[in-house]
């Protein structure tokens, strides 16, 4: 998360940043998500943003050295942040959804058009994906009360018997 933290308070975006560190997209992308990087690839993020490599690691949620009963913790303005950014990841793949909608809905009616313009058979796959792209709209801004992160909570909180 703090990758992606330090690359959006420069206002770069991922394609920009994979350029400038010489990584792939798709490394940047994982990193992203909080898989793990190599040293190699920390030392050229750390040189692209101009940090210390040990600033890019991120914290271990093992045991610590100085409490070796209790795991270390992720600050909650951490935790915020993560949330923040799944939300914001899962609102630009809606977006990303709705204008492969668009286009194909389009390119469909063309094709229905120029070949049996007497039966506008691209209604069906309208209304059927544009049924999806609508139930994906929902749940993504929490209209949909079974598949809100609320929901979610309660289900864990009552499958541990406790709160979390």
């Amino acid at each position: 998360m703090l990758i992606q933290k330090l690359r959006l308070q420069r206002g770069w975006s991922q394609e920009q940043l994979a350029e400038l560190s010489g990584l792939s997209v798709r490394t940047i992308q994982r990193l992203e998500r909080g898989q793990p990087a190599s040293l190699e690839t920390l030392k050229a993020l750390g040189a692209v943003f101009d940090v210390d490599v040990s600033t890019l690691q991120e914290p271990d949620m093992s045991l610590s050295a100085d409490t070796p009963t209790k795991p270390a913790s992720v600050p909650a303005s951490e935790a915020e942040e993560a949330l923040a950014f799944a939300h914001v990841r899962s609102i630009k793949a809606f977006y990303v959804s709705l204008a492969q909608y668009v286009i194909g809905i389009t390119l469909l009616s063309i094709l229905n058009l120029v070949t049996s313009p007497h039966y506008f058979w691209a209604i069906f796959p309208m209304l059927g994906w544009g049924i999806g792209v609508a139930f994906h709209g929902l749940r993504v801004f929490d209209k949909i009360p079974l598949l809100t992160g609320d929901w979610e909570r309660r289900q864990v909180e009552k499958r541990l018997g406790r709160k979390l």
